[in-house]
């Protein structure tokens, strides 16, 4: 019987704390494990949508083109 090696046992042992994690949140939050599971989900894709949008807008390129358009205009 082989020991398991440092990778696996990190990631047990993150995964085993991020379900403990998840577990006390609930209890505290009186809420059922799925439903915050769900929700964590939830706002990490809305959190990403507005980063996208952010990092769309502040684009060096766009920043460029509406410089060019504003010194066009006067």
């Amino acid at each position: 019987m082989s020991t398991p090696s440092r990778p696996d046992l990190a990631s047990a042992a993150l995964t085993w704390l991020l379900n403990v994690a998840t577990r006390v949140l609930a209890h505290s939050l009186n809420m059922p494990e799925p439903l915050v599971y769900s929700t964590g989900v939830f706002v990490y894709a809305q959190v990403q949508a507005a980063e996208t949008r952010a990092a769309r807008t502040l684009c060096p390129v766009r920043l460029m083109r509406r410089l060019q358009g504003v010194l066009r205009r006067w």
